[in-house]
């Protein structure tokens, strides 16, 4: 090939790949995850992850850990008319949750006064701790509360 036809070869396929490249970087975020995700199989592929005792041990885990269940298990027990206990417990694996369990609480508590039709509640007892069971420990609020109704409405 002469060198002027190695030129134009050059510069046809730069000024076919420009376009292509000013596409790829317009859109970072639509192809992020599938870049990644091919990635990861690649590189697990060449360090031989992708043995049946690795993804064994990977599916324990997942199921263990199990990223997609609540955090939370909420149980509310109507104790009479007017007062609710909540009982909470969080799952064993996850780090953090410092002062997560009073937030859940008043906001179910809060949706269960608006579904009940009252103007409020008291929160009559609040505690949380730390269950050690055994093998991990769990996270652990109650609380009860007392629905409020409207004194000025009664009816409602």
């Amino acid at each position: 090939m002469s060198p002027s036809a190695r030129t134009t070869t050059r510069r046809l396929a730069l000024f076919l790949l420009l376009p292509t490249l000013a596409g790829c970087s317009s859109l970072k975020e639509s192809g992020a995850g599938i870049a990644g995700g091919v990635g990861g199989a690649l590189v697990a592929q060449k360090a031989e992850l992708l043995k049946p005792e690795f993804l064994g041990g990977a599916l324990i885990a997942y199921a263990i850990y199990d990223p997609l269940a609540p955090t939370w298990e909420i149980n509310a027990t109507k104790l009479d008319e007017d007062r609710v206990r909540f009982d909470l417990r969080m799952k064993a694996l996850i780090t953090g949750g410092d002062g997560e369990a009073r937030q859940i609480f008043l906001r179910n508590a809060r949706q269960l006064a608006e579904g009940q039709g009252a103007a409020g509640f008291d929160i009559v007892r609040f505690e949380e701790g730390i269950d050690s069971t055994r093998p991990f420990a769990h996270r652990f609020a109650s609380g009860e509360i007392r629905l409020v109704r409207s004194r000025i409405w009664p009816t409602l």
